[in-house]
Parts: C-alpha cells; structure tokens; sequence
C-alpha cells in the first residue's frame, strides 16, 4: 500500500531567513541583499570580528549567509585534516564549527598573514615548497 508523502509548503520553502527589525521602528525598511550592502556608518561594530575587519585586518565571517560559493578538491588526507581539526576545535577548545567555518577562518588567517609579513609569510614558503622554488 502506497503513503502519500506530505512536502513542505512554498511558505515554508521560501520563507525570510531575516530577522524582521520590530526593536527598531526607525531602521530603514530596506531588506535582503540590498540592506547588507548598506553599512550604517554611524553604527558601532556589534562583535570583535566587526571590529577587526574595520581595522583592515581580514577576519573569518563566521556563521552568517553567504553570497559567493567556490568549490575546493582536497586529497583523502586533506579531508581528513580538515576533519581532525574541526573535532579538535569542539574537543578541546569548546568550538563548535563545521568544515566551511573553519576553511574560512584558515583563509582569513593566512590573507592577513600574507598582508601583514608579505614574503615571510607561511603561505608563501608553503606555495614556494609546493612549486620546488626556494
């Protein structure tokens, strides 16, 4: 005997992952993508990584919604790092983050890295390794 199969309605599928701004009644009514391409000036950095990236210093986005995608190939080894650290993380330092995060954070580690030693920077000795240069 077939089960009918109950699907999530277009509500639910397509319903607004934005907070709605009820606390505050004169924000712009401006939503979307449109609205996170309009920093308030004025406005203080909500968290430190706000902050720091004020400063010029590239930090990790975090757990927010993403616009650009890019899709990485790692080796069984690769994957496998990437794992361990991540468990790492939630074991012995209390973070819980999945692949992506990390992968962001390790990238924005190494942008400001690179930004700030230029040539001494980790990266550069490790791409140079790679190349069989230096």
């Amino acid at each position: 005997m077939p089960r009918k199969v109950r699907l999530p309605g277009a509500q639910e599928l397509f319903r607004s992952t934005v907070e709605p701004l009820a606390h505050h009644p004169s924000a712009p009514t401006t939503t979307g993508a449109a609205a996170s391409r309009q920093p308030d000036s004025d406005a203080q950095p909500r968290h430190e990584h706000e902050a720091a990236s004020a400063a010029g210093r590239p930090q990790p986005s975090g757990r927010v919604r993403h616009d650009e995608k890019i899709t990485v190939y790692l080796s069984g080894d690769e994957l496998l790092g990437l794992e361990r650290a991540r468990l790492s993380l939630r074991a012995r330092h209390g973070i819980s983050a999945d692949r992506g995060r990390v992968v962001r954070a390790a990238i924005a580690q190494a942008v400001a890295e690179l930004d700030e030693l230029g040539e001494q920077a980790q990266i550069v000795h490790r791409l140079h390794e790679q190349d069989g240069v230096g």
